[in-house]
C-alpha cells in the first residue's frame, strides 16, 4: 500500500445529550449520555466509530492513540488494536482507556469495510440476516404508568422481549414486575435488571417473586464483580419452577458482563460457571474484544447478547453465531436516531437488519444536528 493511501487524519469529539427526564437504575443516576465520536479518514473515505463514555477519551486519543493510528495502513487492525492496548498499560486499561480504544477500533473496522466497499457484517461473515431485540428502559425513576406505557408501547410494536429496571426499592419490585405483566400481556418476555443492586440471599427471594410473573432473564442481581455470588444465585434459580407445578417455562436466566473490557474478565465469569448468558459491549471491549467473547461463548456452548449501541451490535450480532439478542436501550436508540443517519436503530418486527446496501455499518453522523451538544475540549 503507498503511504498516501495510509491514514492522513483522525479526529474526536464529545457530545452530551440530556435525558428527557432524570433517569435511574437500581445503583446509579443520570441526567445526560455522552457519545465519544472518531472519524478516519484515507483514500477519500471517512471511518466512523463511536462509544459512550466521559469526555475525557477525546484528549486520550487525541494524544496517545491517534499518533498510533496516523500515516498507518488502515488495513492493519489487529496491528492497531495491540499497539493502542500496550499504549494505554500504565494507565489502566480497563474503563475510559478502553472504551476510547474500542471507538477508534470501531472507526477502523468501518474505513476498512468502506474502502472495500462491503458492509460490516459481511466482511465479518454473516451468519443470520437479523437479530431480535429486547426493549430496554423501564427505569426506577419512572412512575408505574410510565413504566407500563413504554414497555406496552414496545411490545405493541412488534418487539416481544422488555426489560425494566429494578433494585433501587427492592420492596416494591414485585409490585412493579406484577404491573409491568399486567401491561405487556402473558405473551411477551419480561426481563428484569438490577445493575448489582441486591444481596446474593436477597437475590434469591425476588427472584421467587419475579418468577411468578415468568421473569425469564435476571440481569446483574449482584455485581459483576462478585462471580461467586453470581454463581450462587445463578445455580439456584432454576429451582424456582417448583413455584409453577406442570409449567416448564419459568426458570429464568442469570445474565451479566456488560462491563467485561477484555477477554480474562469474560473468560473467569465463563469459566467460574456465574452466568447463563454472557453479555458484551463493543463500545467498552472493542468489536475484536466482542469477537472474542464470541469465541469464547463457542469454546463454553454460552448464548452471548449485545449490551446497547443497538446501531452498532447489529452487524456484529448478524455474524455471531451464539448471539441471542441485542438490547435496545432507550437511551441510545433516542441517540443513535438523532445523531446517525442511516440504518441506526428503526427494528422490523422486533428484529435489527443490517443494511446490505450500504458499506461499513452504513452510518453518517449528523454534524449539524448535533452541533448544539458539542463539548468543548
Amino acid at each position: 500500500m503507498e503511504v498516501d493511501d495510509n491514514i492522513q487524519r483522525a479526529e474526536a469529539a464529545a457530545f452530551t445529550i440530556p435525558a428527557e427526564a432524570p433517569e435511574s437504575d437500581g445503583t446509579a443516576e443520570w441526567s445526560s449520555t455522552t457519545l465519544i465520536l472518531v472519524r478516519l479518514e484515507a483514500q477519500g473515505q471517512i471511518g466512523l466509530g463511536y462509544t459512550y463514555a466521559h469526555e475525557c477519551c477525546v484528549p486520550l486519543m487525541r494524544a496517545t492513540l491517534f499518533p498510533i493510528v496516523l500515516r498507518k495502513n488502515p488495513l492493519s487492525i489487529a496491528t492497531l488494536w495491540n499497539e493502542m492496548n500496550t499504549a494505554v498499560r500504565n494507565f489502566g486499561r480497563n474503563g475510559v482507556a478502553s472504551s476510547a480504544i474500542a471507538a477508534v477500533e470501531m472507526a477502523l473496522w468501518d474505513l476498512k469495510a468502506r474502502l472495500l466497499k462491503l458492509p460490516l457484517v459481511q466482511l465479518l461473515g454473516a451468519v443470520r440476516e437479523s437479530i431480535p431485540v429486547y426493549g430496554s428502559g423501564g427505569f426506577t425513576s419512572y412512575s408505574e404508568q410510565q413504566l407500563c406505557r413504554q414497555l406496552s408501547q414496545w411490545v405493541s410494536e412488534g418487539i416481544t422481549m422488555v426489560k425494566m429496571k429494578v433494585g433501587r426499592s427492592p420492596d416494591l419490585d414485585p409490585e412493579r414486575a406484577a404491573a409491568a405483566r399486567r401491561a405487556i400481556g402473558g405473551s411477551a418476555q419480561l426481563f428484569v435488571d438490577a445493575n448489582g443492586a441486591y444481596s446474593a440471599k436477597q437475590s434469591l427471594r425476588l427472584a421467587a417473586a419475579f418468577s411468578e410473573q415468568n421473569v425469564r432473564w435476571f440481569e446483574e442481581p449482584v455485581s459483576s464483580d462478585n462471580l461467586p455470588g453470581l454463581r450462587f444465585v445463578r445455580e439456584r434459580t432454576p429451582l424456582l419452577s417448583v413455584f409453577h407445578v406442570g409449567r416448564n417455562d419459568s426458570d429464568m436466566d442469570i445474565a451479566a458482563g456488560e462491563y467485561n473490557y477484555d477477554l480474562r474478565q469474560a473468560r473467569a465469569m465463563l469459566e467460574e460457571q456465574a452466568v447463563d448468558v454472557l453479555q458484551a459491549d463493543a463500545t467498552r471491549c472493542g468489536i475484536t474484544g466482542f469477537l472474542q467473547m464470541a469465541e469464547l461463548c463457542e469454546a463454553f456452548e454460552t448464548p452471548l447478547s449485545a449490551h446497547t449501541a443497538p446501531a452498532l451490535h447489529a452487524h456484529l450480532c448478524c455474524a455471531t453465531r451464539r448471539a441471542r439478542h441485542v438490547e435496545y436501550f432507550f437511551d441510545h436508540v433516542r441517540i443513535e436516531q438523532m445523531l446517525l443517519d442511516g440504518p441506526t436503530t428503526d427494528h422490523d418486527s422486533g428484529c435489527l437488519r443490517p443494511d446490505l446496501g450500504r458499506p461499513g455499518f452504513g452510518l453518517d453522523f449528523k454534524s449539524k444536528d448535533a452541533e448544539k451538544f458539542k463539548v468543548n475540549i
